[in-house]
């Protein structure tokens, strides 16, 4: 049922905007393997083997500390609507800070958020879809407005604050690369 492509066809860039939800994983040589759900409006394809996205400030920072290690990530969707099916992309990617050259650019792809973190750059070498017979349906999906909140309470020197104590490095140790 599995198909691959070497690249993001039409169909899926429809798919991957239809979708509400995506996952990011990714995983350094030692340590744990990171699943992440995100939402928002935080996710552009750029072309058919070019995905970026925005990750906001959150509990953790696992990807940013497993792409210094090992440079590779997997995204994928699932619908929870009527027609069933996964679709994920492999790839490796890059880790743009807002000091680095290339953020502006890459951040005015999107709504200007207080708890912008990275934008990862992602160059997929795998499209794959399968069938998602086993995924529930799901209904009423709808943003939740809570991180946005949480991030413009905080204000820039509260978020520089949370960076510090828990977004420095990942579960494991590693480092995050959010400082230097």
């Amino acid at each position: 049922m599995a198909k691959q492509f070497d690249r993001i066809e039409d169909a899926h860039k429809r798919f991957i905007e239809d979708q509400h939800i995506y996952f990011v994983g990714s995983a350094a040589r030692e340590g744990r393997v990171n699943v992440s759900p995100k939402g928002m409006d935080t996710l552009r394809i750029m072309g058919p083997n070019r995905i970026v996205w925005l990750n906001l400030t959150g509990s953790g920072n696992e990807t940013a500390g497993h792409l210094r290690d090992v440079n590779r990530m997997t995204l994928m969707w699932c619908s929870f609507t009527t027609r069933p099916l996964i679709l994920r992309c492999y790839g490796t990617a890059e880790t743009v800070h807002p000091r680095d050259a290339g953020w502006d650019d890459l951040y005015a792809l999107f709504d200007d958020h207080a708890g912008a973190r990275q934008i990862y750059d992602m160059t997929v070498d795998l499209v794959q879809t399968s069938c998602g017979y086993a995924v529930p349906f799901f209904d009423n999906p709808r943003e939740r407005d809570t991180l946005t909140k949480w991030s413009d309470d905080k204000g820039a020197d509260g978020i520089a604050a949370y960076w510090e104590e828990k977004n420095r490095s990942t579960i494991d140790g590693a480092d995050t690369g959010l400082f230097e």
